[in-house]
Parts: structure tokens; C-alpha cells; sequence
């Protein structure tokens, strides 16, 4: 992992509960180190963890979820705070609970940026960086994330773990696109931005108008484009979601499940405040809709169309395992069950997953916008709309959000 900032660091209040003897606090003070960060610990005394029971109306029967309620009401002690992690076990069921008790309470008492996070013991500093290296950017960039227009001509670079994208944008409008799959990431990446400026016939040239990039292939091909922003993938999707919405006031809540992560945000103005990225379980991911296309046969967009003519309620589907997610379609299947049927149990699978496990961890409020490419799968929205029982916003190039993001940032940088 390169190093990213050099800066004057940010402060950052973790509370939480079992990174140390899980083994995780190390991972979190490397990545802390390496996003420029200081993480401190709220220090809670006895009146105030009672305190935090008594405020909260939770007891947890943990007495380090107590502190960590405790931690909480601590805060108040602390005048130079930019951002609070919020962490519990992965396992720990009163955890979670404890997790999401505390998120509203914080969100209603202080006006920073939270990450929540459920760790498990296994979770690396690469599993972390994402997270830190956002809040980072959301604390010192927060005049760029600020901009609501896009002028003159901008590439935008999406290095995804599936997909490559790049769009060419031209005063607002996107003017060139293109995607592939992700291989060889600089070369897919030379790919599609030769593809979306052909497309466009729009004069561009790298190294004289501005470049941005995101993703996961972001470090590696920065300088190769001569990048003027490479960020990481959360501000910036979310910059491309409001922005292909016209959502720059207000509130609204964007969703992202991608082929190797899931992406819930809050964002206020058009910045995000609050945010969880998944990662643990494939069962609930964009990876799950494309095995279970290639079982049935289909398309992924051929899936979603099918989705469309198929009743969920009549194939009993929700592992939150992959694998274990093939099987039921497998049996499903053997027991003579319709293709549609199946096809709609994996969308709403996908879709009350993400909602257990992610829409409980953010503010969710209207507008919900859905991008990256499972938004072009018409029955994982539906999905989505009826578990939320919210009308979900799908704006055009949704898929190519993160590149629309990038190609915003870098016009303004």
C-alpha cells in the first residue's frame, strides 16, 4: 500500500469494542499512519458509562459495549474531533445492536463523519483502507467535494475489481463512455479511455485536460494518466450519483452493490456523512447475480428481466454465503421450480441482505439512488424498492457513476 498523505493528521475518535485482543488494532493504526490519521480513545468514566446506559435506554449485558456506550458520552469532553469509527465484532449480535444504537445517537449529537464497521478477526489494513482513507478525504477535501458543475472536457477512470470504465465529459454532459473487464489493469484501463474518446470526438489529450481516477487500480494508474484526483471509490461515487441526479441539496441515500463490495451512503448537500462499506459475506454481493445468471443460463441483464415475471415468495432463498446461495438454486431447481421464481429469490436475496446488513448501519433517508452496473438490473430494483418500500432513483450512466464522479472532482481540482 503506497503511502497517501503527508499532511497535518486528522483526528479520529474509535469507539469501539475488541480490536485489541482480536488482533485488529494494529491493522487500524497502520492504516491509520498511512491515510495521515491519529486515532484516539474516548476515555469514559464509571458515572459515564452508567450515564450512557441511562441516555442510550440500552443495556447491553457486555460490559465493554457499555463502555463503549460510556465512550460516547465521553465525547462530549473533546473539542478537536473530525471523525469517529465506530467498530464492533462481526460475530457479536449485541454488538451490532450496540453499533446502531450508538450511530444515532452520535449522529444526532455531532456533526462529523462516522464510519461503522463489523470486523472480524481476520480483517487486514487492506480491508481497512477504504474506509479510513474516505473519511480522510471527506474531512480535508471537503471544499472539492463541494462542487456541483462540470466544465470543460474531463476523462473519468473507474478501476473496478470487475469492471474497467471511463467516460469523457463535455460542460455537464457525458459525451464518450466505455467499460471492460477488468484484466490487465493498465491495460484495460488504455482500453477504455481509447474507446470512450473515440466515441465522443471530442479533443482530448492526457497530461493537458484533467484526469481523475478511482477504484481499486486508482495508485497504479494515477500516474500514469497523470491524474489531477485519485480517490478512493465511496466520495467519489457518491459525487457521481448526485450529480448524475441533480441531488446537490438535501438529503439522500445511495447504494452501490458492486462484484466485490457493497457500498451504503449518506450523503447531505451532496456529501457523505455517513457510510458502511460490505465485504464479509458474498451472498449479498453483485458476484452472486452473475453465477446465478450463469446457472439459469442467462444474462446478467437477462436476470433481471427475468426477475420481473417471477414470484419471489415460492423459492425459500437467503444464505448469506455464495456457495451455500448456488446450492439453494441448485435445489431449487431439481425440484422442478420456474426459472423466473428463481430468478426473483436471487434478487430479493441480494436485496434483504444488503438491507440486514448495511441499510441498518446508515441514516437512510430519500431520494435512494442506485448505481454501478447491478443497477441496470431491473428486478434487483424492484427488489430493493419493495424491501425499502421507497421508489429508487436509477439515473442515466448510472453504471458509470465512479467515472462521472472522477471526471467531476478532476474538472474542479
Amino acid at each position: 500500500m503506497p503511502l497517501l498523505y503527508r499532511k497535518e493528521k486528522v483526528r479520529i475518535a474509535q469507539i469501539s469494542c475488541g480490536t485489541e485482543w482480536s488482533g485488529i488494532q494494529p491493522e487500524l493504526d497502520k492504516v491509520a499512519e498511512l491515510v495521515g490519521a491519529e486515532i484516539f480513545f474516548p476515555e469514559a468514566s464509571l458515572e459515564e458509562i452508567e450515564l450512557g446506559v441511562e441516555k442510550l435506554g440500552f443495556s447491553p449485558v457486555s460490559h465493554s459495549l457499555r463502555v463503549m456506550l460510556g465512550q460516547a458520552i465521553a465525547l462530549e469532553n473533546y473539542r478537536d474531533v473530525d471523525g469517529i469509527l465506530l467498530l464492533t465484532c462481526f460475530r457479536c449480535a449485541e454488538g451490532s445492536l450496540t453499533r446502531t444504537v450508538l450511530r444515532r445517537y452520535l449522529q444526532s449529537r455531532f456533526n462529523l463523519p462516522i464510519i461503522t464497521y463489523s470486523y472480524t478477526e481476520r480483517t487486514k489494513a487492506e480491508n481497512l483502507l477504504l474506509r479510513l482513507e474516505a473519511l480522510a478525504n471527506l474531512i480535508r477535501k471537503r471544499p472539492l467535494l463541494e462542487v456541483k458543475r462540470q466544465e470543460g472536457v474531463s476523462l473519468g477512470l473507474d478501476s473496478g475489481s470487475s469492471w474497467t470504465k471511463a467516460v469523457l465529459m463535455e460542460e455537464g454532459e457525458v459525451v464518450g463512455f466505455s467499460a471492460l473487464p477488468t484484466t490487465d489493469i493498465l491495460d484495460t484501463a488504455l482500453k477504455v479511455v481509447e474507446k470512450a474518446v473515440n466515441g465522443a470526438k471530442t479533443r482530448f489529450s492526457v497530461g493537458s485536460d484533467p484526469v481523475g481516477v478511482t477504484g481499486y487500480g486508482r495508485h497504479l494508474l494515477s500516474p500514469k494518466f497523470n491524474a489531477k484526483v485519485a480517490m478512493e471509490e465511496i466520495t467519489v461515487c457518491a459525487k457521481g450519483a448526485t450529480f448524475l441526479t441533480d441531488q446537490h441539496t438535501g438529503d439522500a441515500t445511495i447504494i452501490d452493490i458492486g462484484g466485490n463490495d457493497n457500498k451504503a451512503i449518506s450523503t447531505h448537500d451532496g456529501i457523505p456523512y455517513n457510510f458502511t462499506v460490505g465485504g464479509v459475506c458474498a451472498g449479498a454481493s453483485g458476484r452472486f447475480l452473475e453465477v446465478a445468471a450463469a446457472r439459469l443460463g442467462v444474462s446478467v441483464s437477462e436476470l433481471g428481466e427475468l426477475a420481473l415475471r417471477g414470484n419471489p415468495s415460492n423459492i425459500r432463498m437467503n444464505a448469506y454465503c455464495i456457495v451455500f446461495g448456488i446450492q439453494d438454486i441448485v435445489a431449487a431447481l431439481a425440484a422442478g421450480a420456474k426459472k423466473e421464481d428463481v430468478a426473483a429469490a436471487a434478487c430479493f436475496s441480494v436485496a434483504e441482505q444488503f438491507f440486514e446488513q448495511q441499510l441498518q448501519e446508515i441514516e437512510v433517508r430519500s431520494p435512494i439512488i442506485e448505481i454501478g452496473g447491478t443497477s441496470l438490473n431491473r428486478g434487483l430494483v424492484r427488489a430493493i424498492e419493495k424491501i425499502t418500500h421507497s421508489q429508487v432513483k436509477v439515473p442515466p450512466h448510472s453504471q458509470f457513476a465512479g467515472a462521472v464522479g472522477a471526471a467531476v472532482l478532476a474538472s474542479n481540482a
